[in-house]
Protein backbone atom coordinates (compact mmCIF):
# COMPACT_ATOMS: atom_id res chain seq x y z
CA UNK A 1 0.00 0.00 0.00
CA UNK A 2 1.55 3.46 -0.71
CA UNK A 3 0.80 4.93 2.56
CA UNK A 4 2.74 2.35 4.28
CA UNK A 5 6.96 2.09 4.32
CA UNK A 6 8.67 -0.62 5.68
CA UNK A 7 11.63 -0.70 7.04
CA UNK A 8 13.83 -3.85 8.03
CA UNK A 9 16.68 -3.44 11.18
CA UNK A 10 19.08 -6.12 12.49
CA UNK A 11 21.02 -3.42 14.28
CA UNK A 12 23.67 -3.34 12.24
CA UNK A 13 24.89 0.26 10.71
CA UNK A 14 23.26 -0.17 7.08
CA UNK A 15 19.99 -1.58 8.62
CA UNK A 16 19.92 1.86 10.49
CA UNK A 17 20.88 3.88 6.99
CA UNK A 18 18.04 2.20 5.80
CA UNK A 19 15.78 3.74 9.12
CA UNK A 20 16.95 6.98 8.25
CA UNK A 21 16.23 6.78 4.09
CA UNK A 22 12.80 5.26 4.84
CA UNK A 23 11.76 7.72 7.81
CA UNK A 24 12.39 10.46 5.23
CA UNK A 25 10.86 8.84 2.55
CA UNK A 26 7.67 8.16 4.61
CA UNK A 27 7.29 11.54 5.24
CA UNK A 28 8.19 13.00 1.69
CA UNK A 29 4.47 10.67 0.64
CA UNK A 30 2.87 11.05 4.04
CA UNK A 31 2.96 7.77 4.64
CA UNK A 32 3.44 5.57 7.93
CA UNK A 33 6.42 4.00 8.66
CA UNK A 34 6.49 0.14 10.45
CA UNK A 35 9.99 -0.98 11.59
CA UNK A 36 10.20 -4.41 11.30
CA UNK A 37 12.47 -6.87 13.22
CA UNK A 38 12.83 -10.84 12.53
CA UNK A 39 13.60 -13.55 14.72
CA UNK A 40 14.52 -17.08 13.68
CA UNK A 41 12.85 -19.71 15.96
CA UNK A 42 15.58 -21.57 16.13
CA UNK A 43 17.68 -18.89 17.68
CA UNK A 44 18.91 -19.46 21.39
CA UNK A 45 16.92 -17.20 24.31
CA UNK A 46 20.08 -16.74 25.66
CA UNK A 47 22.98 -16.63 23.46
CA UNK A 48 24.87 -13.95 25.65
CA UNK A 49 25.08 -16.13 28.67
CA UNK A 50 28.05 -16.22 30.51
CA UNK A 51 29.63 -13.15 28.55
CA UNK A 52 30.13 -10.70 30.77
CA UNK A 53 27.76 -7.45 30.51
CA UNK A 54 25.64 -9.08 28.58
CA UNK A 55 22.43 -10.65 30.78
CA UNK A 56 19.72 -9.64 28.67
CA UNK A 57 17.79 -12.65 26.36
CA UNK A 58 17.40 -12.56 23.17
CA UNK A 59 13.99 -10.69 22.95
CA UNK A 60 14.66 -7.95 24.96
CA UNK A 61 18.27 -7.45 22.58
CA UNK A 62 15.50 -7.80 19.73
CA UNK A 63 13.18 -5.18 21.46
CA UNK A 64 16.25 -2.85 21.89
CA UNK A 65 16.84 -3.25 18.34
CA UNK A 66 13.40 -2.04 17.51
CA UNK A 67 13.32 0.66 20.02
CA UNK A 68 16.69 2.04 19.27
CA UNK A 69 15.45 1.94 15.32
CA UNK A 70 11.73 3.85 16.23
CA UNK A 71 13.75 6.41 18.43
CA UNK A 72 16.16 7.50 15.83
CA UNK A 73 13.11 7.33 12.60
CA UNK A 74 11.36 9.60 15.27
CA UNK A 75 14.07 12.19 15.72
CA UNK A 76 15.07 11.94 11.86
CA UNK A 77 11.49 12.76 11.01
CA UNK A 78 9.74 14.47 13.67
CA UNK A 79 5.69 13.48 13.74
CA UNK A 80 5.64 10.97 11.65
CA UNK A 81 3.60 7.69 12.37
CA UNK A 82 6.15 5.04 13.42
CA UNK A 83 5.33 1.50 14.39
CA UNK A 84 7.64 -1.40 15.11
CA UNK A 85 7.10 -5.31 14.79
CA UNK A 86 8.86 -8.03 15.94
CA UNK A 87 8.13 -11.21 13.60
CA UNK A 88 9.08 -14.91 14.22
CA UNK A 89 10.14 -16.90 10.72
CA UNK A 90 12.80 -16.51 8.08
CA UNK A 91 14.39 -13.75 7.48
CA UNK A 92 13.89 -13.53 3.80
CA UNK A 93 10.15 -15.04 3.68
CA UNK A 94 8.89 -12.89 6.82
CA UNK A 95 9.96 -9.86 4.87
CA UNK A 96 8.36 -10.84 1.81
CA UNK A 97 4.91 -11.37 3.67
CA UNK A 98 5.67 -7.71 5.00
CA UNK A 99 6.29 -6.71 1.32
CA UNK A 100 3.13 -7.56 0.20
CA UNK A 101 1.43 -4.65 1.92
CA UNK A 102 4.05 -2.23 1.80
CA UNK A 103 4.43 0.69 -0.46
CA UNK A 104 8.05 0.48 -0.38
CA UNK A 105 10.45 -2.00 1.58
CA UNK A 106 13.89 -0.48 2.45
CA UNK A 107 17.09 -2.81 3.70
CA UNK A 108 20.28 -1.97 4.40
CA UNK A 109 22.69 -3.36 1.91
CA UNK A 110 24.49 -5.69 4.59
CA UNK A 111 23.86 -7.04 8.22
CA UNK A 112 25.20 -8.17 11.18
CA UNK A 113 25.84 -11.66 9.60
CA UNK A 114 27.70 -10.23 6.53
CA UNK A 115 31.31 -10.15 6.24
CA UNK A 116 33.40 -6.80 6.32
CA UNK A 117 34.34 -7.19 2.01
CA UNK A 118 30.69 -7.75 0.77
CA UNK A 119 28.45 -4.83 -0.39
CA UNK A 120 25.28 -6.74 -0.71
CA UNK A 121 23.85 -9.38 1.69
CA UNK A 122 22.27 -12.53 1.46
CA UNK A 123 18.89 -10.85 2.94
CA UNK A 124 19.09 -7.34 0.65
CA UNK A 125 19.50 -9.70 -2.30
CA UNK A 126 16.93 -12.51 -1.61
CA UNK A 127 14.31 -9.48 -1.63
CA UNK A 128 15.93 -7.51 -4.41
CA UNK A 129 14.28 -11.14 -6.64
CA UNK A 130 10.86 -11.91 -4.72
CA UNK A 131 9.56 -9.04 -3.04
CA UNK A 132 6.54 -8.14 -3.87
CA UNK A 133 6.77 -3.93 -3.14
CA UNK A 134 9.47 -1.99 -4.73
CA UNK A 135 12.72 -2.59 -2.92
CA UNK A 136 15.76 0.08 -1.78
CA UNK A 137 18.61 -1.03 -0.71
CA UNK A 138 20.94 1.18 1.24
CA UNK A 139 24.53 1.09 1.99
CA UNK A 140 25.17 4.21 4.07
CA UNK A 141 23.49 7.51 5.26
CA UNK A 142 24.06 10.19 2.71
CA UNK A 143 25.11 13.38 3.80
CA UNK A 144 25.23 15.48 0.28
CA UNK A 145 21.78 16.34 -1.79
CA UNK A 146 22.30 16.10 -5.26
CA UNK A 147 18.43 16.59 -6.49
CA UNK A 148 18.69 14.37 -8.96
CA UNK A 149 17.24 10.69 -9.22
CA UNK A 150 19.14 8.51 -12.22
CA UNK A 151 16.99 5.92 -13.89
CA UNK A 152 18.35 2.99 -16.36
CA UNK A 153 15.90 2.60 -19.54
CA UNK A 154 15.75 0.46 -22.67
CA UNK A 155 12.06 0.51 -23.34
CA UNK A 156 11.06 -2.73 -21.73
CA UNK A 157 8.17 -2.97 -19.39
CA UNK A 158 10.82 -3.29 -16.87
CA UNK A 159 12.31 -0.51 -17.35
CA UNK A 160 8.74 1.28 -17.74
CA UNK A 161 8.31 0.53 -13.79
CA UNK A 162 11.63 1.74 -12.98
CA UNK A 163 10.97 5.13 -15.09
CA UNK A 164 7.73 5.27 -13.48
CA UNK A 165 8.92 4.98 -9.68
CA UNK A 166 11.88 7.52 -10.59
CA UNK A 167 9.46 9.96 -11.16
CA UNK A 168 7.64 10.08 -8.48
CA UNK A 169 10.86 9.74 -6.44
CA UNK A 170 11.86 13.01 -8.27
CA UNK A 171 8.69 14.97 -7.95
CA UNK A 172 8.34 13.82 -4.24
CA UNK A 173 12.08 15.57 -3.57
CA UNK A 174 11.81 18.53 -6.28
CA UNK A 175 14.40 16.82 -8.18
CA UNK A 176 15.35 16.04 -11.97
CA UNK A 177 15.61 12.85 -13.44
CA UNK A 178 18.12 11.50 -15.12
CA UNK A 179 17.28 8.52 -17.89
CA UNK A 180 20.09 6.75 -19.14
CA UNK A 181 19.61 4.98 -21.79
CA UNK A 182 22.92 2.53 -22.28
CA UNK A 183 23.26 0.43 -25.95
CA UNK A 184 26.51 -1.28 -27.35
CA UNK A 185 28.60 -0.44 -29.79
CA UNK A 186 27.75 -2.54 -33.29
CA UNK A 187 30.96 -4.62 -34.67
CA UNK A 188 32.71 -2.95 -37.31
CA UNK A 189 35.35 -4.09 -39.68
CA UNK A 190 38.74 -2.23 -38.55
CA UNK A 191 38.62 -1.54 -42.45
CA UNK A 192 35.32 -0.25 -43.26
CA UNK A 193 34.83 3.24 -44.81
CA UNK A 194 32.95 5.36 -43.13
CA UNK A 195 33.69 3.95 -39.84
CA UNK A 196 33.22 7.33 -37.61
CA UNK A 197 30.25 8.76 -39.53
CA UNK A 198 28.28 5.66 -39.54
CA UNK A 199 29.26 6.07 -35.87
CA UNK A 200 27.79 9.55 -35.70
CA UNK A 201 24.54 8.12 -37.21
CA UNK A 202 23.91 5.36 -34.83
CA UNK A 203 24.56 7.57 -31.72
CA UNK A 204 21.88 10.00 -33.00
CA UNK A 205 19.60 7.37 -34.10
CA UNK A 206 19.68 5.95 -30.51
CA UNK A 207 19.24 9.18 -29.07
CA UNK A 208 16.73 10.32 -30.91
CA UNK A 209 15.35 6.23 -30.51
CA UNK A 210 15.63 6.79 -26.35
CA UNK A 211 13.67 10.52 -26.48
CA UNK A 212 10.76 9.59 -28.29
CA UNK A 213 10.36 6.49 -25.60
CA UNK A 214 10.44 8.78 -22.87
CA UNK A 215 8.46 11.75 -24.77
CA UNK A 216 5.10 9.62 -22.99
CA UNK A 217 6.65 10.51 -19.38
CA UNK A 218 7.98 13.83 -20.11
CA UNK A 219 4.32 14.15 -21.29
CA UNK A 220 2.78 13.02 -17.92
CA UNK A 221 5.40 14.65 -15.38
CA UNK A 222 5.31 18.32 -16.78
CA UNK A 223 6.95 19.85 -13.35
CA UNK A 224 9.79 17.24 -13.03
CA UNK A 225 12.47 17.98 -15.32
CA UNK A 226 13.88 15.17 -17.46
CA UNK A 227 17.77 14.60 -18.54
CA UNK A 228 18.63 11.99 -21.28
CA UNK A 229 21.81 10.51 -21.00
CA UNK A 230 22.12 8.42 -24.51
CA UNK A 231 25.81 5.98 -23.34
CA UNK A 232 27.04 4.02 -25.97
CA UNK A 233 28.62 1.64 -23.67
CA UNK A 234 27.50 -1.15 -21.09
CA UNK A 235 24.56 -0.27 -18.11
CA UNK A 236 26.35 -0.75 -15.08
CA UNK A 237 29.31 1.02 -15.33
CA UNK A 238 27.40 3.87 -17.17
CA UNK A 239 24.90 3.70 -13.92
CA UNK A 240 27.28 3.06 -11.48
CA UNK A 241 28.79 6.37 -12.55
CA UNK A 242 25.81 8.37 -13.05
CA UNK A 243 25.05 7.54 -8.82
CA UNK A 244 28.27 9.23 -7.89
CA UNK A 245 26.36 12.57 -8.20
CA UNK A 246 22.34 11.12 -7.44
CA UNK A 247 20.32 10.56 -4.37
CA UNK A 248 18.61 7.91 -5.96
CA UNK A 249 19.23 4.82 -8.98
CA UNK A 250 16.03 2.91 -9.60
CA UNK A 251 16.50 -0.25 -11.81
CA UNK A 252 13.97 -3.08 -13.26
CA UNK A 253 14.00 -6.29 -12.69
CA UNK A 254 13.43 -9.04 -15.12
CA UNK A 255 11.57 -11.56 -12.65
CA UNK A 256 9.27 -14.40 -14.38
CA UNK A 257 6.75 -14.66 -12.02
CA UNK A 258 6.23 -17.38 -9.32
CA UNK A 259 8.86 -17.69 -6.27
CA UNK A 260 10.66 -20.67 -7.93
CA UNK A 261 11.09 -19.05 -11.17
CA UNK A 262 11.78 -15.62 -10.01
CA UNK A 263 15.38 -14.26 -11.28
CA UNK A 264 17.30 -10.86 -11.05
CA UNK A 265 18.54 -9.41 -13.97
CA UNK A 266 22.61 -9.34 -14.33
CA UNK A 267 21.78 -4.78 -14.76
CA UNK A 268 20.16 -4.21 -11.73
CA UNK A 269 22.41 -7.11 -9.60
CA UNK A 270 25.33 -5.25 -10.83
CA UNK A 271 24.07 -1.95 -10.12
CA UNK A 272 23.04 -3.11 -6.34
CA UNK A 273 26.87 -3.98 -6.06
CA UNK A 274 28.48 -1.01 -7.65
CA UNK A 275 26.40 1.65 -6.85
CA UNK A 276 27.19 4.96 -4.78
CA UNK A 277 23.89 5.68 -3.46
CA UNK A 278 20.97 3.58 -2.87
CA UNK A 279 19.16 1.43 -5.20
CA UNK A 280 15.62 0.54 -5.90
CA UNK A 281 14.90 -2.31 -7.71
CA UNK A 282 10.96 -2.16 -9.36
CA UNK A 283 9.06 -4.81 -11.55
CA UNK A 284 6.08 -3.78 -13.97
CA UNK A 285 2.94 -3.52 -11.49
CA UNK A 286 4.36 -2.98 -8.31
CA UNK A 287 4.08 1.13 -8.71
CA UNK A 288 0.55 0.30 -9.59
CA UNK A 289 -0.20 -1.10 -6.10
Amino acid sequence: MAGLIVAAVDGSRPALAAVDWAADDAHRRGARLRIVHVREPWANEYPFHGIEGFGESLTEHCEGVLALAADRARQHAPGLDVTTGLVTGAVIERLMTESARAGVVVVGSRGMGGFAGLVLGSVGLGLATHAVAPLVVVRRTQQAVYGEVVVGFDGSPHSEAAVDFAFEEARLRQARVRAVYAWDIPMFSPFAVGYTREMGEIFDRESSAAGQRLAPWRDKHPDVPLVESAVCGHPIPALADASRTADLVVVGSRGRGGFGGALLGSVSHGVLYRAHCPVAIVRPGQTER
